[in-house]
């Protein structure tokens, strides 16, 4: 559907371009003024108005990419990197597709055709000769009504009446399979389509159900699931070394939207999600529960303010992320070409952890012998910069000062990895959820969608289809209450 713009939206991008406007003049009028000034002064006075005029030049580059700017962390390519990004690159031929069924369907003339052009004679086939070529083709999605009939037994005493097993039941006397649940599942949590949506697909197939139903069949299956999510905490806990992060989570209550939390822990092996209303330390506490090792974060005071007030049992130490320091210095990187400095410095860092990437010994030795003396050149630079505090390379080195000690965690331990990358990675699954179907409608909404997430994100991890993880796990829960399957136990066991 278009959308035609209003009076009123006109009205409003004019009053937009009007307050940018004035602020972009006031700019400029004070950067007149600091240029003035900068030809009259000497020494000292001449070095601080130069970093306030640069500083002003930054606020000015801001404003007009807040209009038309795009976002990226990549840095500028050199020369020689355009040279290689323009050579040709070799063709390539169809992709290979070892997952689909192959199936042969033989091609023939039809009576009439088979007679020579040129002596009139009869065709004869050739054995074992054909002209091959492959197609892709598509079987569409279906839905059926089975009718499971029980079939009934009885002794000629009369004295015994026995009835056959039917499928296991997601919800006692329901109408919907497992594997329906399931489906609903992966459409919502894994290719992140509303349920709205689904009905609509479902419609086209044939399938007449509502979004209410759909939801009655997510809800069924979390329960059934809820062992297996709590055990899931309890397992990424279990690591040495885990990493933290939060994304924000909308709750749509009728007549109001507020801004939940969407709270990350995750280990090698395994993600939890829990959604909580705030970002608070009180949250962070209860996701972390009594876990003692090493958290890989980036700089939000909630984490340090946790770690603080944590001293015995349940007492953690904090390691910090350098890609987000990285980021902090590539955004500077257009007003301040030097934060280009910083930005190889860090690259150097992860050039060394490439080298010993699969082995913890190697890595610890390249961190002992090179990554150290790396980040002592990192201290040294920033000591010797000299930059107002409010500019956005002031900024950055505000922020990596902050976090100093945790940046440097990584080159006592092998298993502390240099960033919280895979913990953004896993995180990413919920953030695309919240693009396409804005969030949860319910307290309740939130809390299906942390365990299937959760769940969901650790089958990926553990490497195994999530629809073939979902179906297990729910078989074996409606045979036995309460039964946990956890993704990485279940690819131990095939």
């Amino acid at each position: 559907m278009i959308r035609i713009a209003t009076e009123t939206d006109i009205e409003r991008l004019r009053q937009v371009a009007l307050v940018l406007e004035k602020e972009n003049d006031r700019l400029h009028r004070r950067l007149q003024e600091l240029v003035a000034q900068l030809a009259r002064a000497q020494g000292a006075e001449a070095t601080t108005l130069q970093l306030e005029i640069q500083l002003l030049q930054e606020q000015l580059r801001q404003q007009k990419e807040r209009l038309f700017g795009t976002s990226s962390e990549k840095t500028t390519r050199t020369k020689g990197d355009d040279a290689k990004a323009r050579e040709p690159r070799p063709g390539h031929g169809p992709t290979e597709q070892p997952s689909l069924p192959h199936v042969d369907e033989v091609h023939e003339l039809d009576d009439a055709d088979r007679v020579c052009p040129s002596c009139g004679g009869d065709l004869a086939e050739m054995d074992g000769q054909f002209e091959e070529a492959e197609e892709i083709d598509v079987v569409e999605r279906s839905f059926r009504l089975v009718r499971h009939q029980r079939q009934k037994y009885r002794c000629a005493c009369g004295g015994c009446v026995e009835t056959a097993l039917g499928p296991p039941k997601l919800i006692p006397g329901g109408r919907y399979a497992v594997g329906f649940a399931v489906e609903v599942a992966i459409g919502k949590y894994v290719d992140h389509l509303p349920l709205a949506r689904q009905v609509r697909q479902m419609r086209r197939a044939g399938l007449e159900v509502t979004s209410q139903t759909l939801w009655d069949q997510l809800e069924a299956l979390a329960r059934h699931l809820h062992p297996s999510y709590e055990a899931l905490h309890d397992t990424v806990l279990g690591a040495p070394v885990v990493g933290a992060d939060e994304t924000r989570w909308r709750l749509l209550e009728p007549g109001k939207s507020k801004t939940w939390w969407a709270w990350s822990v995750t280990s090698p092996e395994a993600v939890f999600y829990r959604i909580a209303p705030s970002r608070s330390a009180e949250v962070a506490g209860e996701l972390l529960a009594s876990y003692e090792g090493v958290v890989m974060c980036d700089g939000y005071r909630a984490y340090s303010a946790l770690a603080r007030e944590r001293d015995g049992p349940g007492r953690f130490v904090l390691a910090h992320c350098w890609s987000h320091v990285r980021r902090k210095f590539v955004e500077a990187q257009p007003d301040y070409p030097k934060a280009g400095e910083m930005v190889a410095l860090i690259g150097e860092l992860y050039a060394i952890e490439a080298e010993g990437e699969d082995d913890a010994a190697r890595r610890a030795e390249l961190r002992d012998t090179r990554s150290r003396a790396i980040v002592r050149r990192i201290r040294d630079w920033t000591m010797a910069q000299r930059v107002l505090p409010e500019s956005s390379l002031g900024k950055a080195i505000q922020y990596l000062t902050g976090i100093w000690q945790g940046l440097g965690r990584f080159l006592d331990d092998p298993a502390i990895p240099l960033d919280n990358n895979a913990t953004e990675r896993a995180i990413r699954g919920v953030a695309l959820g919240r693009k396409n179907h804005y969030g949860s409608r319910s307290r309740r909404g939130t809390e299906v969608a942390a365990l299937f997430y959760s769940l969901i994100e650790s089958a990926k991890l553990a490497g195994i289809e999530p629809s073939v993880y979902l179906r297990e796990a729910t078989r074996r829960a409606i045979q036995t209450p309460g039964t946990v399957t956890l993704p990485h136990t279940l690819l131990a066991e095939s």
